[in-house]
């Protein structure tokens, strides 16, 4: 807080879910640290922030479709919270401060959100005045408060954009960044009063890049590009965006990158990543480790599948719930998208993806087997309706809204076991497959990989390599430590080359 005394914190109840808010003050013991804010629910996830303006400490309280804020003034750090709107199923929402106002991006009247503000004296839904309308082409994905302007982040068409205005809506403006398809946001701001901003910046063929953007000159300096200690030149690769028609005639985006003597001849190896779940977009990112399997001729791939949010909120709503299967066809149709056009064929595809994206995974491999060279499913959620079945693991319920509850609804219950990859292995060939989990995975617990694979094993008709390797020190991100992960990701790699036969 700003009396350089007094510290907010949250506190883990026992099974890992952060669920309230204290204070300790300087120089006073411990046990008379003070409650703030408790929830109660069971569902929710708490957190704390500060406003960029120094002003507001943040309470949040959310699971992944519904969120809800308190604030409190970091000068007076002692008073009760304060509740900006109270939750409702469905209704996000994020606050930052300026001035009189606090500026709210919503959801409450358009998918991809508006941004409102509200006198910082009545901050209730009543007082909320639009300042920027939501948008069917504009999805607004971020909003901060600086003391001149502001800085909204969007994405248009699936890529993002950053606008910058002014609070009288004046004078505004769009970055312009030197490539068609890249990864770009704000980086650490810490200056509230300030005319440049810190980026970053990647794509697939670029490396993770740090600029300062002089919001009054309008131009980009380069203060960082990662390295690559083995070398490597830019120029020696080619990133496209495609857009594959899916069953249903929805137009679903991959980004792939490969080197420019790639041969589009159906016959080379491609490696397609892909996740799908929370309104999690995945970006066009840039991968050193991924010049391993480009530099060997493999073209690599992300789908932009519904479940994730990257061609606005509506894409993510029709990936979940009872529409979850749209997830797992736009996978397989982006495959078979890059088969058609030549960048691969069936059986020389390495699929891979985890946590969720392991759902995917697992979907895929019952589904589509004939396309996959082989699967890699890290710390896959394979076992989802037995999961969603059981409140009392830490996530179960906060999962509910996700992946819909069958406790209660029974039709919840059917479409999750007609998905579900333990539920519908079936009795034919797999494809070779690589399954790891984490003994310390509070996320996805450490038995559903392995049930899942005891399973493949008793049922699948063929004889591929499948392999579970558990990691006895880890979590759900694997090993910590720079080298521990560069080996598990060369772990995956050689695993892939062998599948299908390129191991030397």
């Amino acid at each position: 807080a700003n009396d350089n005394v007094t510290l907010f914190y949250v506190e883990l109840s026992r099974n890992w879910r952060p669920y309230r808010v204290m204070t300790h003050r300087a120089n006073r013991p411990a046990d008379q640290d003070a409650l703030v804010y408790e929830e109660a629910s069971g569902a929710f996830f708490v957190g704390i922030g500060k406003t960029l303006s120094d002003a507001y400490v943040l309470i949040t309280a959310s699971d992944h479709v519904t969120s809800e804020t308190h604030v409190i003034p970091a000068a007076a750090p002692q008073t009760p919270p304060q509740l900006i709107a109270a939750r409702r199923t469905n209704h996000e929402y994020d606050v930052d401060h300026h001035g009189e106002h606090f500026y709210i991006r919503t959801n409450d009247a358009h998918k991809n959100f508006r941004l409102v503000r509200a006198p910082v004296q009545s901050p209730d839904r009543s007082s909320w005045e639009t300042f920027i309308e939501g948008s069917d082409t504009i999805y607004i994905t971020g909003a901060d408060c600086f003391a001149d302007f502001m800085v909204i982040e969007q994405r248009i068409d699936g890529l993002d954009q950053i606008l910058i205005r002014d609070y009288a809506g004046a004078a505004q403006h769009y970055i312009a960044f030197p490539e068609s398809a890249y990864d770009a946001g704000l980086g650490t701001n810490a200056q509230y009063q300030t005319d440049v901003l810190r980026l970053g910046y990647q794509s697939m063929v670029t490396p993770q890049t740090v600029f300062d953007y002089d919001v009054t000159g309008r131009t980009l300096t380069t203060r960082k590009v990662r390295s690559i200690p083995s070398g490597y030149d830019p120029s020696a690769y080619v990133t496209e965006r495609l857009l594959a028609p899916g069953r249903d005639g929805a137009q679903i985006p991959i980004s792939i990158v490969y080197r420019r003597d790639f041969r589009r001849d159906g016959t080379q190896p491609l490696y397609l990543y892909g996740y799908g779940a929370y309104g999690v977009a995945m970006s066009p990112h840039f991968s050193s480790a991924r010049l391993s399997l480009l530099d060997r001729g493999f073209a690599c791939a992300i789908a932009h599948i519904r479940g994730g949010d990257e061609m606005g909120y509506a894409w993510y709503e029709a990936g979940k719930l009872e529409k979850r299967s749209n997830t797992f066809n736009d996978f397989i149709d982006c495959a078979r998208h890059l088969i058609q056009q030549h960048y691969s064929g069936a059986g020389c595809i390495v699929a891979a993806g985890g946590s969720a994206g392991g759902t995917l995974m697992g979907a895929v491999a019952n589904t589509a087997p004939e396309l996959w060279g082989a699967i890699i499913a890290h710390v896959p959620f394979v076992d989802v309706l037995n999961t969603m079945l059981d409140d009392s693991l830490p996530l179960t319920k906060l999962e509910w809204p996700e992946w819909g509850n069958p406790i209660k609804d029974k039709a919840a219950f059917e479409t999750i076991r007609a998905y579900s990859p333990y539920d519908q292995i079936g009795r034919h060939p797999y494809p070779a497959m690589l399954v790891t989990a984490g003994l310390n995975d509070p996320r996805v617990t450490y038995w559903e990989a392995a049930k899942y694979v005891a399973r493949l094993r008793a049922t699948k008709t063929d004889a591929n390599l499948l392999v579970l390797k558990t990691h006895l020190g880890a979590g759900h991100a694997g090993k910590s430590g720079r080298y521990d992960s560069l080996y598990e990701t060369a772990e995956e790699y050689v695993f892939a080359l062998r599948a299908l036969g390129m191991a030397n």
